[in-house]
Order: structure tokens, then C-alpha cells, then sequence
């Protein structure tokens, strides 16, 4: 299983989910309405490290944390 961590305004909680690549995983988040709608927004990272290849495989343990946009002044 992977964890799913979620940032910023994202409402919802952290969880953990079966899924062998992003594009698996992107389709079980597209699920969650409190979710879909930052999805082509945020940035995507895997263990502490931005991507942006769907096809990247996931393993046992990986951390994947949807970051959505910062702004500020």
C-alpha cells in the first residue's frame, strides 16, 4: 500500500490505498469529490520528490503528497 498525504486547503484526510503507478492511483483520487478538483492543479510528489510521469510505478511503503498551488505577497 501506498499513503496519500494531502496540503493547503486540500480537504481531506491522509490515507493509504492499493495502486501500482499514478495513473492508477490518479483514478482512485478522481473518486473523491473533495479531491478531483485539485488534481490538475497540484503538484505531485513521490517520497520527497516532485514528478509528473503518470506511468511511475509505486511500491510497498512509497509517500505520495499532493501539493496544490501557493501563492502569497
Amino acid at each position: 500500500m501506498v499513503e496519500v498525504r494531502f496540503f493547503g486547503p486540500i480537504k481531506e484526510e491522509n490515507f493509504s490505498v492499493q495502486a501500482s503507478n499514478l495513473k492508477e492511483l490518479r483514478a482512485i483520487l478522481q473518486e473523491k469529490e473533495s479531491v478531483k478538483e485539485w488534481l490538475s492543479v497540484c503538484a505531485i510528489a513521490l517520497n520527497d520528490t516532485l514528478i509528473d510521469n503518470l506511468d511511475t510505478p509505486l511500491k510497498e511503503g512509497d509517500v505520495i503528497s499532493l501539493l496544490p498551488p501557493v501563492c502569497g505577497g
